[in-house]
């Protein structure tokens, strides 16, 4: 299984980017997705997650401005992030609990650079 992430950039504050992310490979089902992020000297966090049933739960620091979504026939999960913020920069990974043909497990995607300007 591999998760291919797409989509990152630069992009000016008050922005818009979309970040997509689709999985490949002997996939069954697909439970939970999300989007996290890592900034320089900082840890990686949540930015959104999306359950199966279409549940989603975002960090406050981009609630009102960032819509994770996903589409199941395509294996696919995007994040729309609008009014962008420099703080918003960092490498974004997408994430996927998966099961396959004999096992569970958690993937995670290459990462996709975001960088917003002032």
């Amino acid at each position: 299984v591999q998760l291919q992430a797409s989509g990152g950039g630069l992009v000016q504050a008050e922005g818009s980017l979309r970040l997509s992310c689709a999985a490949s490979g002997s996939i069954l089902t697909i439970n939970d997705m999300g989007w996290y992020r890592q900034a320089p000297g900082k840890q990686r966090e949540l930015v959104a997650r999306i359950t199966r049933a279409g549940t989603t739960n975002y960090a406050d620091s981009v609630k009102g401005r960032f819509t994770i979504s996903r589409v199941d026939a395509r294996n696919t999960v995007y994040l729309q992030m609008n009014s962008l913020k420099p703080e918003d920069t960092a490498v974004y990974y997408c994430n996927a609990d998966i099961m396959t043909y004999g096992r569970r497990g958690d993937y995670w995607g290459q990462g996709t650079q975001v960088t917003v300007s002032s």
